[in-house]
Order: structure tokens, then C-alpha cells, then sequence
């Protein structure tokens, strides 16, 4: 198949084929000309360490008036350096731009730009999903004329009280970094300070430079050694000497101490460090959505998944800690059991980012895990864990995954519809090899809270779960993004039909670059997830299911998946069971393009093991007896949460068949 491979040379900072300005002197170009070749200069190390290639793998754009005479004119000069791709949905174009930067754990991103109306506010919800996962991306929204003479321009939006605002003031609480460019001088600041953020593991996130359509078109004259090919040093701040020396007083005391693991972990490459410090010193890890990877899924002391949607041999370990060391992680509620599930524990934050570390009233290591973990190693020699906590942690963890494969083998019954558990098993059945080679992308409803409990994941990066955002829509641009980044391996995306129904158009993408997906696609006609939260919360089923939303005289719609995916250019087949679908993946496998597979499935099951209590608050008055029930139940898990010792037992025990992971 003919497929896109985005900069994957080996070039020195100084080939001659990048762009640059003659030595010394000035160059006369135009704003987005020099933001353009500005991009195409920065240059990465590769993963081998053995040469360069482009930080920038290309820019995402839908051009539009505002982008399409300034920025696509640039964007052509520069093609070669710096490829143009083009996509069918602004929001789901930065999906792809932001799962491409995560596949490369930060260390290569992409740019994105829109025209100055809609184009440009389709991206307000992908900056926040940038913003909450920490993960960089670059977004060039056009904006309306600096000069306001021909205001107010089509598309744009009018403040009645203040002038100077326009539609992309929107991105302000959404991004690292903003800046409107109003002067092509104004670049030689602007530039370099979104570059900061972007490779700064403390600061990184979205960062906005909003581009007027007439500064877009200035011309100026440019220092030349602006644009000299640098290679870019990535920050991430080490670790203070009083930090780690509190740490280690503080661990020495604990007998029953468990690690969890968050994303950054991954983004600091600190995957082997995190297995050594285990290793060494008896401690069990537990692994966030944005973790999940981080250690083997068959690594002795990798208890699985944490929190709400987490395994019962890592909640049973987190409630029983004295300390928890939590490393690259904002400790979320789904990860904390809604601030019940490690009350009793101290907690030490190793984090990049302080903020985040100080979540959970933690002890704050700022520093970089992987450079955290190896200063403690290195002070904590002779120190380890109770024996007898560490042997209940082998214990539990060889528990927990022989349960894992129970739940992912079990046999379909007659006459009764597969649940994401199964449909799991099936795909990861179905990789003659080792399931360890695909990468799975997702992003909201069950199958997050699933994926979680049950995906083997048999290294970094094969579990590309977008779940800080809980973004309907990321699952198939996400999965774009990812194959853009891993070309050579398999990307299987899972969605429901839901999230398919809300964004799909990057298939046609995936075909036209060559990009190929397995996307499979569990339809159980509706929102289950949130029909099934709903009822939890003593409501009645109510405009979730398509069954049970308002519906004209024909009724709910029969939606063929497969029959839509062969209109945007996929392969595509509906499956009627299990078999029929890891058949189909057999073909999917072997196919050149894109393939889609449709399943159904039961809106009402999920996995009973595991999990752990979620705060949803629960109306203090209703008709409804059911909602008053919920109520009571809702009461006596507030106070469970308030009285110490093991009254979290309580909230276990009422927690952890939850109904809904959304």
C-alpha cells in the first residue's frame, strides 16, 4: 500500500535540503512565510539518538478565507519540508495533531490551522482535551483584520463591549500559551515562547497563536539566523536535593507502599526506571488511563489498573498503603475513587509539573520521573517494602490477571449479545503474533473503563486511551494521528456507535494518506454508558438508548455502519458473533485500507470485577422512589467517605459494580 511516512529521516541539523536563510543579514518574507519556515527549522533527535528529523511531522489544515492567501501560500512554498495534510473536520484534524504528539510521548508534535470563523472555534474543544492531557499541539486559528477596515468581515464575531475581542479569545482558558501575532516583528518573541511550552514537560499543552488575515500578508524584514535548523532540548526540571531527601525519610518509614503510575511516566521514558525501582524494592505499581503501559502487563508487581474503572488487586492495594508514590499523575477522581481510595496513605507527588503534584495534599517531588526515580534508587539501597506486603502483591496480581483471562475468553452464549469484555478477548485473540504489537485507541463511554481492566498492554504507548477529557469523537482522528506517528504498527481503534456517529469523517482521511485502521465499532444502539448511569442515579431510561429518545412515525433509525465506512472508502463488514469477528479481524489484518467492523452488543453488561465508588451527585428531592433510594446510598457513601479507618470498605463494597464509566 502507498503510505504517508511523515519525516522519518535521519538527517543532520544542517542538511542542506531544510530551509535556510543565507548567514548573517535579514530576509524579506511575510508573516506566515517566516512562521512556516520558523516550523520547518526545528529539528529532534530521533528515537535511536543517531540523527535528527523535523520536530513539526506536518500541519493539519482546512483552509478557509483567513488561512488560505497568507498561511496555504506559505504552507506550499514549504511542502516539502513541512507537509500539508488535509482533513474533513477541524476538531477532529487536532485530535489527529494531539494523539500524534502522545504516539511520540511528546517528543514530536504537529500544527494545525483553520480558517477565522467556524473553522477556528471547532478547535476550542480539542485545546481543552490538549490542555487537560497535558499534550502539546500547535494551533494557528486565522483571525479577523488587524486594521478592523472592512469589519466586520464574514464569519466574524462581534463583541459589544469591547472592540479587541474576537471568536479565538475563546482558546484563552483552553491554552498554555496565547498570542495574537499583530505585527510580524512580534513573531521573533512569539515563536520561541511557544516552542518553550510545547517541549517543556512543566508547561507543555496547546498553545494558540491566533493570525490575523492581513498580518498573515505583511512582509517585514526577518533576521536570517531566525530561521538556522536548531535542534530542540526538550526541559524537564531535576529533581531538588531537600525534595528527595524528604522523600526518602518519608518512604523509609512506610511498610506497605504502592506506586502509581501515571502518563508521566511515559512521557519521561522512565518505563525502565519505574521496573528497576519496583523490582528493587518490593513495591507494587498501579497504572492510570494515561499510565497504562508503563510496566509489562505480566510483570510480577503490576497490579493493573487503578480507581473506578481500576483492578481489584490495585484498589485492594491502594486502600491498604501507608504511602502512595504518585509519579506523573494529577490523581483525577476516577483515579482516587473520588478522594476515597488511599485517605489513609501519605502520598508523595513526583511530578514535572507542581501543580499537579500537589494534588491529594502530597509531599511534591517537581522533577522529571524518571531522574526522581533514579535519585531515590540510588539513596534508598537496603530499604525495602514489608516482605509480607509484597508477596500480597504477587499474589493479587497473578489473581487479577488469571480473572482477566476468564473475562476475555469466556464463550459466547446462545442467543445472547458479546459485551466489551468479550469483544476485547476477541481482538486481542486475533494478533497471530502478540497482541503487545497493536496499539488500542479509545476515548469515552465503557469501553474506557474495559480497556482499562482488561487490555494487555506489553509495552509503552500500546494503550493510547484518551481519558483525561472523556472526548466523544477523538476514538477514530486519534487513531489517525497514531498511525501517522507508528506507521509500522497496527492501530486498532474501538469506539461505540455513538462516538462514531459524532465523528467519523476521518476515515475518508485514513484512506486518502494511506493511514490504515482496524476500527471496530460496538453498537449497542445508544448511549449505554450514560442509560446505565442514569438508572444508577434512580432515573428512568430516558433519551440515551435510541429506543428510548422521542421518535417520529418511522421509528429509530437501522444504522449500517459498514454499508456508511464503504461510502467514506474503508472496507468494511457487520459481524453476527464473536467468531464472525475475529474472522473478520483476520481480514482486517490483511487488508490494505482502512477496515471497519460492526458488532452488537448488550448496552446493560459490563465487568463486575474490579472498580471502585465514582461521586455522582444524586438529586436530594424527586417524585421518583428509584432517585430517593439513589439518594439514601448517595448519603451513606458521603459519610462512609468522612469517617476514617475501614469505613471505605463500605464505599468499596457499594462501588464496585458501578454502572457507568463515562
Amino acid at each position: 500500500m502507498n503510505q504517508l511516512v511523515l519525516h522519518h529521516d535521519t538527517a543532520s541539523a544542517n542538511d542542506a535540503t531544510h530551509a535556510r536563510a543565507p548567514a548573517g543579514g535579514t530576509v524579506r518574507l511575510t508573516t506566515a512565510q517566516a512562521l512556516v519556515r520558523y516550523l520547518a527549522a526545528q529539528r529532534v533527535a530521533t528515537e535511536d539518538s543517531r540523527g535528527t528529523e523535523p520536530l513539526f511531522g506536518g500541519v493539519f489544515a482546512i483552509f478557509g478565507h483567513g488561512n488560505v492567501a497568507g498561511l496555504g501560500e506559505a504552507l506550499h512554498q514549504h511542502r516539502d519540508e513541512l507537509p500539508t495534510l488535509r482533513a474533513h473536520n477541524e476538531q477532529a484534524m487536532a485530535h489527529a495533531a494531539i494523539a500524534y504528539a502522545k504516539a511520540h510521548f511528546r517528543r514530536r508534535m504537529m500544527a494545525v490551522t483553520t480558517s477565522i470563523g467556524p473553522g477556528a472555534t471547532n478547535l476550542v474543544t480539542a485545546a481543552a482535551l490538549a490542555h487537560v492531557n497535558r499534550l502539546p499541539v500547535l494551533l494557528l486559528p486565522g483571525d479577523v483584520f488587524i486594521s478592523r477596515a472592512p469589519d466586520p468581515v464574514l464569519q466574524q464575531v462581534e463583541d459589544f463591549h469591547d472592540g479587541g475581542l474576537s471568536a479565538n479569545d475563546a482558546f484563552k482558558p483552553v491554552s498554555r500559551y496565547f498570542d495574537r501575532i499583530v505585527h510580524p516583528a512580534q513573531l521573533l518573541n512569539a515563536l520561541p515562547r511557544a516552542l518553550r511550552v510545547l517541549t517543556d514537560a512543566a508547561l507543555c499543552g496547546p498553545v494558540t497563536l491566533a493570525l490575523p488575515q492581513d498580518v498573515q500578508a505583511m512582509a517585514w524584514d526577518f533576521p536570517a539566523d531566525f530561521f538556522t535548523p536548531r535542534v530542540v532540548t526538550f526541559h524537564s526540571p531535576a529533581p531538588r536535593v531537600d525534595d528527595i531527601e524528604a522523600a526518602i525519610a518519608r518512604l523509609r518509614h512506610a511498610k506497605r507502599p504502592l506506586i502509581v503510575a501515571g502518563g508521566g511516566v511515559l512521557y519521561a521514558h522512565a518505563s525502565d526506571a519505574l521496573h528497576r525501582f519496583a523490582a528493587a524494592h518490593g513495591v507494587p505499581v498501579a497504572e492510570t488511563q494515561a499510565g497504562k503501559g508503563s510496566l509489562a502487563w505480566n510483570d510480577p508487581l503490576n497490579a493493573g489498573a487503578l480507581g473506578v474503572t481500576g483492578s481489584s488487586a490495585a484498589n485492594a492495594l491502594a486502600h491498604d498503603a501507608d504511602c502512595v508514590l504518585a509519579i506523573g499523575t494529577r490523581l483525577q477522581d476516577f483515579t482516587t475513587g473520588s478522594n476515597t481510595l488511599f485517605t489513609q496513605a501519605d502520598v508523595i507527588g513526583i511530578n514535572a509539573n507542581a501543580f499537579d503534584g500537589l494534588k491529594h495534599r502530597a509531599l511534591v517531588v517537581e522533577a522529571d520521573a524518571r531522574l526522581a526515580l533514579n535519585a531515590l534508587g540510588e539513596q534508598l539501597q537496603g530499604w525495602h517494602a514489608e516482605r509480607t506486603w509484597t508477596a500480597l502483591a504477587h499474589k493479587l496480581s497473578t489473581s487479577w490477571r488469571d480473572t482477566v483471562s476468564t473475562l476475555t475468553h469466556a464463550p459466547q452464549r446462545e442467543a445472547v449479545l458479546p459485551y466489551e469484555g468479550d469483544v476485547i478477548g476477541a481482538v486481542q485473540r486475533s494478533n497471530p503474533r502478540s497482541a503487545t504489537d497493536d496499539i488500542v485507541v479509545c476515548a469515552a463511554g465503557t469501553l474506557p473503563a474495559e480497556l482499562h481492566k482488561l487490555w494487555r498492554a506489553g509495552k509503552p504507548g500500546a494503550y493510547h486511551v484518551e481519558y483525561g477529557y472523556s472526548c466523544m469523537g477523538y476514538e477514530i482522528a486519534g487513531g489517525l494521528g497514531v498511525k501517522l506517528a507508528r506507521p509500522a504498527r497496527e492501530v486498532i481503534v474501538m469506539l461505540g456507535d455513538g462516538s462514531y456517529l459524532m465523528m467519523n469523517s476521518e476515515i475518508a482521511t485514513s484512506v486518502m494518506l494511506g493511514a490504515k485502521l482496524i476500527v471496530v465499532v460496538l453498537d449497542n444502539r445508544g448511549y449505554g454508558c450514560i442509560n446505565r448511569l442514569q438508572q444508577a442515579c434512580g432515573g428512568a431510561p430516558f433519551n440515551n438508548l435510541l429506543d428510548d429518545c422521542v421518535q417520529g412515525p418511522l421509528g429509530a433509525p437501522k444504522i449500517d455502519f459498514a454499508a456508511h465506512a464503504r461510502a467514506l472508502g474503508a472496507e468494511a463488514e457487520h459481524v453476527a458473533d464473536l467468531a464472525g469477528l475475529e474472522a473478520a479481524l483476520q481480514r482486517a489484518r490483511a487488508a490494505d485500507r482502512t477496515y471497519v467492523i460492526s458488532i452488537d452488543t448488550d448496552p446493560a453488561r459490563t465487568t463486575e470485577d474490579g472498580g471502585w465508588w465514582w461521586e455522582v451527585v444524586v438529586p436530594e428531592v424527586s417524585t421518583r422512589e428509584a432517585v430517593r433510594a439513589a439518594r439514601a446510598r448517595y448519603d451513606a457513601q458521603l459519610a462512609a467517605r468522612a469517617l476514617p479507618g475501614d469505613a471505605a470498605d463500605a464505599i468499596d463494597s457499594t462501588g464496585s459494580g458501578h454502572p457507568d464509566h463515562e
